[in-house]
């Protein structure tokens, strides 16, 4: 399906050599100050043509707005915008009327539906992602405005290039029941300050010098031998409220996996410690609460990613997403027809060598919509909640209590009802 949503609905259309591109965003709260420079931002961030590491494809992304804003301001009512393609080159694609791409979308798509569009990716192309990264921006404001939520995205491997996560490994060879901490400190300090700016100084968006300079070098050995090779996002989502998530089949976790993994070329997902994690003895792994400053429950460490139970827990949610070497590259390869004929296909068009740069935007608008919609649902139970006559009297086990009933518990182990 082409909408993604319950309560903040987004609705894409478009395909990548089509007239435009956009989205219809359903459910956005009345009186949010919004322009079109909202939008751009992010939208420019995801533009081709930024560097000779992307796609020369020459589109400048402008948005327009359509409808569902007045004098500045959201109605309520549906929001409309579009962007024009203006770039499209659909004659560099002839050559797969015979050919379906390896690994590409052209041969199941016609499997699916009978037909497709007759060039470029269609549906299945990165275009189809401006929709996406409009309407997170539209969300991202909201958060940012009404919660202080900030999420930034940045690259963390480019092939085997890598940011350092993991600590060095401190366990002696052959001792398999001696692990090392999931992730390295300076990469959960890292989560904790990181900023759009420092990571937008990199033209690979990995916010390290010398790791970007050499993923640079290798996103371009795969462009001069018209090959291409994937990597790796990461995620941090700082400021988000608690209670976030819907047990057990729409759990935080498992709608940030859906949003993540509906991004085209995106073949894996893993939050907080990961599979890293799963080396790790739940001695180690477990996060142990502790007093936080403002007087609420947190924890020590932070290897949950943020999320527990599927519900958020009020610290940072981090999380990875792995992008697939983009399959479309211009190397002659060896295939076979959609008859099964034998032959050769060097791909034409214009095409990214490595996505993660550009996807990094991407990533951000998706967290952008799941949190939006998750906050909606959860301020929406609230609501209904408080219509409710007060409840009392509960069992301690039904309730989170306060200092005064703790005390009390403590007095008198016994005790079966407390006041609320």
């Amino acid at each position: 399906m082409s909408t993604f949503g319950r309560l903040f609905r987004v609705t894409t259309y478009g395909e990548s050599h089509c007239a435009s591109v956009g989205a219809i965003i359903d459910g956005c709260p009345p009186g949010l100050e919004l322009a079109a420079s909202d939008i751009q931002a992010q939208l420019s961030r995801r533009r081709p043509g930024q560097s000779n590491l992307t796609t020369p494809r020459d589109e400048k992304d402008l948005v327009q707005l359509q409808s569902g804003i007045e004098q500045g301001v959201t109605l309520g009512t549906p929001i409309g915008l579009l962007v024009r393609n203006e770039d499209q080159r659909p004659k560099d694609y002839s050559e797969t009327d015979l050919y379906p791409r390896p690994s590409h979308a052209d041969l199941t798509y016609l499997l699916k539906y009978g037909v497709k569009a007759s060039s470029g990716g269609g549906r299945a192309s990165a275009r189809e992602t401006i929709g996406r990264v409009a309407a997170g921006a539209i969300a991202e404001k909201y958060l940012r405005q009404v919660y202080g939520i900030e999420i930034v995205a940045f690259v963390t491997s480019v092939g085997k290039i890598q940011l350092r996560m993991t600590p060095p490994s401190s366990s002696v060879e052959g001792d398999e029941d001696v692990a090392d901490d999931p992730l390295d400190p300076s990469f959960i300090q890292l989560l904790s300050t990181i900023t759009r700016q420092e990571v937008d100084k990199f033209s690979t968006r990995c916010p390290d010098t010398e790791t970007s300079e050499r993923m640079t070098q290798r996103i371009i050995r795969a462009k001069e031998a018209m090959d291409s090779i994937g990597g790796t996002v990461t995620c941090v989502i700082r400021n988000s409220p608690v209670g976030l998530g819907e047990p057990v089949f729409d759990k935080f976790e498992a709608t940030l996996a859906h949003a993540m993994l509906s991004i085209p070329a995106t073949k894996a997902f893993e939050v907080g410690s990961g599979f890293r994690g799963t080396e790790v003895p739940g001695s180690r792994h477990n996060d142990p609460f502790l007093a936080k400053s403002d007087g609420t429950l947190g924890t020590a460490t932070n290897w949950s990613g943020g999320i527990q139970g599927g519900i958020t827990n009020g610290e940072n949610i981090y999380f990875r997403v792995g992008f697939k070497s983009p399959a479309t590259i211009s190397q002659v390869q060896a295939t076979a027809q959609y008859d099964g004929t034998s032959g050769t296909l060097a791909a034409r068009g214009r095409h990214d060598p490595c996505v993660v740069p550009r996807a990094v935007p991407i990533v951000e608008a998706m967290a952008a919509l799941v949190l939006m919609d998750q906050i909606l649902i959860q301020n929406a139970r609230r609501a209904a909640a408080n219509l409710l006559p007060p409840l009392d009297h509960l069992p301690p086990s039904m309730v989170l209590p306060s200092k005064r009933v703790l005390q009390k518990l403590a007095e008198d182990p016994q005790v079966e009802e407390v006041e609320v």
